[in-house]
């Protein structure tokens, strides 16, 4: 089955840019975690420990989403460098653990957007049941 498989250069030299936007969004979504965590440890407000906890599994996640990129990115590295030695088939199983990486990659990504979302359709709901209270008030 692999033997018929043959990559040239360029093929590896693909998933360079879109590795490199797929870093920048993971460093994004950190950054904008982060920010979250520096501002509500800031307010002084006490946290919910459901919501704490949902803070530390995703950086788990955005851990582990940006080291199997980063270890995607370098196997890529690594086929190119067995393909421009003429180690095609080598090279061609070592791309194909790259897109493997960059799969799990992808698979953590909408894991922790799924989190996310979920602690966002929490925070929706306490917004509706605050303004149902405050309209039940009002007509009274």
């Amino acid at each position: 089955m692999l033997d018929n498989i043959q990559i040239s250069l360029t093929t590896p030299g693909l998933l360079f840019p879109a590795i490199s936007l797929l870093l920048l969004a993971y460093t994004n979504r950190f950054f904008s975690l982060a920010a979250l965590i520096r501002s509500l440890s800031a307010s002084g407000k006490p946290v919910d420990n459901e919501q704490i906890k949902n803070l530390r599994q995703r950086i788990s996640i955005i851990r582990r989403m940006q080291e199997a990129g980063v270890v995607s990115f370098a196997i890529c590295v690594i086929s190119m460098i067995f393909i421009y030695l003429g180690f095609f088939h080598t090279g061609s199983i070592v791309f194909g653990v790259s897109l493997l990486f960059l799969l799990y990659s992808l698979i953590l990504s909408v894991i922790e957007i799924r989190i996310s979302v979920d602690a966002l359709n929490i925070h929706i709901e306490e917004f509706s049941q605050k303004q149902r209270a405050s309209s039940e008030q009002n007509n009274d």
